[in-house]
């Protein structure tokens, strides 16, 4: 679906902005047309998280505005702040609507992720929802002249018990919400009372993907757009010493800010051959390490701190100590995002004003970016939220919004730009290589007595990972290096008396880095889990039992016995080996970030002892994410993310050689198929009366090692490198 804007739409959409103020929308689509959001004259809309206005309109009709500052990036947070807000109002969840993303309507409530968003936004939203139900109900009090305490409300209908209603419509010219702080004491209602939230209602954005009515940033169009390309340098870090412009048609307009080159036309197609033709002359840069030798390099790489994580008893001495002691070394390679639908955002510069339509996961924070990349003031520039194709973290949906800015401000043009599959594969943000060094000291009965864990990764020096298009063309982006909170989770959830894990900073990575799902966390999550497997095995003890007999947590220890139940585990048949074909199972457990959503899984997998290759054949996974607002949508969630870290695990390498990335395309970077999907068997621990958690990040952390551990099983063959690639299954697969 195209969406066209006109300049008097705009005006006339921006005149209704009151307490009473809705959008127009078709509810059927459950998505609010982004051509009908107006893009000036908002006046005194706030904006401020502390500010029940700033997330809730009411219309006199009834109809209610969600405005939110997470957004849905396919994750289904939509349809579970809706229903957050519909109960805590006690309207029906037909009658909310969610505008997000938007800087100029939305509170900035952080970004999308760290399975954040439930957690901490839609907490605010049912704060302000408790807020605005509290006034309402005293406003509604004096109007019919009866106790709060004898009223109560059914869709959006305040009744007193002597007779007598009025509606939510009806009590506006009451009511004052731009002065109504959120009160975070508000009560909030029972859930013995709930009627939407911990139901399963179906996702709202789903019917018009399905039936392709669902504008995505790709369908979007501005009138008298142009269709802009980037032309890349052959290297990172190359200089841009000269262009053709004799090499495209005169019609052609061409955009050079320092490194950054791009090409501008009135038709796709013709941008695309500008850029394939434009003849442009680089420095010859070879910058990269050498891709066989990465763990040398991240080895070598400069220290800038030693980051203690957790620190119990003195593991040192009694490593030393030890009679008997494992050692390891788990890696992982460099991972992209692979975004199948390649980033794309349209910006438009008129009166003074940056407008950039975006499919970020933070609209806010890509804001301040580019205000500073633009060197103009934040009051003049505007992000607004239309989906693209799903992410799990900073992907190059940010850096093709400032792409389309730096373009729009150059030419005062709109201008829409799309990266192709090479510009997303070679230049997006990369999950950088990890290196983790494991060492267990055991008694003579293989009880652990010291557990010391060191893990090498890149330091963390800003908020945000500098644009490309602001990096090429040598302007400020307010941001710098940053991989990610990357040093949870290096910490363990047993219970053993010497334990010391570090966090070994490095001052520099080969690619440009960003977070990529789970950062840090999958990757310690895996070393930790297959080496406690590890240590298992030189005990002679059942992995699980291990786990339980180390644990004094009685909800992950519940976790762990409903994943052992509804897997098999204890009774699971033991690898054959003499079979082709083996099978082996494996377990792994996680307490997220050791303070919330508790999950344990269990895989099983077939391994070709000929070739190595490993197919996962049932993934169960049971999970305590405390209250659930949407039982399917959670299940959705954790779903696709064993899908998606699986082909991560399995398949999933960046490859590159002295100059840039090579791995380019599908061919070069592979990703899991369909007929690769295993059955995905999921059990939800609901506790209704317990705050929600995040739930996506958790399942992804325990993916790795749970496939490893099935992998040792089946061919008693240590896997420690990831990708799990049939050459390295191989290679450890014992003659």
């Amino acid at each position: 679906m195209n969406a066209t804007i006109s300049r008097r739409r705009l005006v006339q959409a921006a005149a209704g902005l009151v307490v009473s103020f809705t959008l127009p929308v078709d509810r059927a689509l459950a998505q609010v047309n982004p051509a009908d959001i107006p893009t000036e004259g908002f006046g005194g809309k706030p904006v401020s998280p502390t500010i029940v206005e700033s997330y809730i309109a009411i219309d006199r009709r009834g109809q209610v505005t969600l405005y939110a500052g997470k957004v849905d990036l396919g994750t289904g947070v939509q349809t579970a702040f809706m229903q957050i807000l519909a109960e805590e109002l006690d309207v029906p969840f037909s009658a909310v609507t969610m505008i997000q993303g938007d800087t100029a309507l939305c509170p900035d409530q952080g970004p999308t992720n760290g399975s954040m968003s439930v957690q901490a936004g839609g907490m605010q939203v049912r704060h302000a929802a408790a807020t605005a139900r509290r006034e309402l109900l005293t406003l509604a009090a004096r109007h019919l002249k009866a106790p709060v305490s004898t009223l109560s409300i059914k869709d959006g209908v305040v009744h007193a018990a002597s007779g007598g209603s009025v509606t939510y419509g009806e009590l506006l010219p009451a009511w004052k919400p731009l002065t109504l702080n959120v009160d975070n004491a508000a009560p909030v209602k029972s859930p013995a009372d709930y009627k939407l939230v911990g139901k399963s209602m179906p996702r709202v954005d789903i019917p018009p993907k399905i039936f392709a009515t669902f504008t995505y940033v790709q369908d979007f169009r501005l009138p008298g757009m142009l269709h802009g390309r980037v032309i890349r340098p052959p290297a990172g870090g190359a200089t841009l010493l000269s262009v053709d412009h004799s090499s495209v048609p005169a019609s052609v307009q061409i955009v050079r800010k320092g490194n950054f080159l791009a090409v501008a036309a009135t038709d796709e197609w013709a941008a695309i051959k500008a850029a394939r033709s434009l003849k442009a002359t680089w420095s010859d840069v070879q910058n990269l390490p050498d891709q066989d030798k990465i763990s040398d390099y991240v080895r070598s790489t400069k220290v800038t701190r030693d980051q203690v994580t957790s620190a119990v008893g003195n593991a040192d001495s009694a490593l030393a100590a030890a009679p008997r002691k494992l050692k390891a070394t788990y890696e992982v390679a460099i991972q992209t995002h692979g975004s199948i639908g390649p980033s794309c955002s349209v910006a438009a510069m008129e009166d003074g004003v940056m407008t950039v339509w975006t499919p970020a996961q933070s609209s806010h924070n890509l804001r301040k970016q580019l205000a500073a990349m633009l060197n103009m003031p934040l009051e003049k520039v505007r992000c607004i939220y239309i989906a693209g194709a799903g992410c799990y973290g900073r992907n190059g949906f940010e850096d093709v919004g400032a792409d389309a800015a730096l373009m729009a401000q150059a030419l005062g043009k709109p201008v829409r730009v799309q990266w192709m599959r090479q510009d997303e594969h070679g230049w997006d943000p990369k999950a950088p290589p990890v290196v983790i060094d494991m060492e267990a000291g055991l008694d003579e009965a293989g009880k652990v007595q010291a557990w010391q864990a060191t893990f090498l990764y890149p330091e963390t020096t800003s908020g945000n990972v500098t644009l490309l298009g602001a990096d090429l063309a040598g302007l400020p982006s307010d941001g710098g290096m940053n991989p990610g909170n990357i040093v949870n989770n290096t910490q363990i959830p047993y219970r053993f008396p010497n334990i010391k894990t570090t966090a070994r900073r490095l001052a520099s990575t080969p690619l440009r880095p960003g977070w990529l799902r789970t950062p840090g966390r999958m990757q310690n999550t895996f070393a930790n889990e297959a080496f406690l497997d590890e240590i298992a095995v030189a005990s002679g003890v059942d992995p699980l039992n291990l786990r339980l007999q180390m644990m004094d947590d009685p909800r992950g220890a519940a976790t762990l016995q409903r994943v052992a139940e509804i897997s098999g585990w204890r009774h699971r048949p033991k690898a054959d080996p003499h079979a082709a074909i083996a099978t082996g199972w494996g377990i792994s457990y996680l307490k997220y970030e050791m303070d919330r959503t508790y999950v344990a899984a269990v895989a099983q997998v077939a391994v070709d002892r000929s070739s190595g290759a490993v197919q996962v054949k049932r993934f169960f996974v049971a999970q305590d994410c405390g209250q659930v607002i949407n039982p399917d949508g959670t299940r959705n969630q954790i779903e696709g993310n064993v899908i998606q870290t699986l082909s991560r695990t399995l398949k999933e390498r960046v490859t590159f050689d002295r100059r840039m990335v090579t791995s380019l395309d599908w061919s070069t970077y592979s990703i899991l198929t369909f007929p690769e999907i295993p059955e995905i068997v999921i059990d939800l621990i609901d506790r209704p009366n317990s705050p929600p958690w995040g739930v996506g990040e958790a399942t992804t952390a325990v993916v790795p090692p749970a496939v490893s551990n099935a992998i040792f099983a089946a061919v008693g063959g240590r896997v420690r490198s990831m990708p799990f690639t049939p050459d390295v299954v191989k290679a450890a697969i014992p003659a």
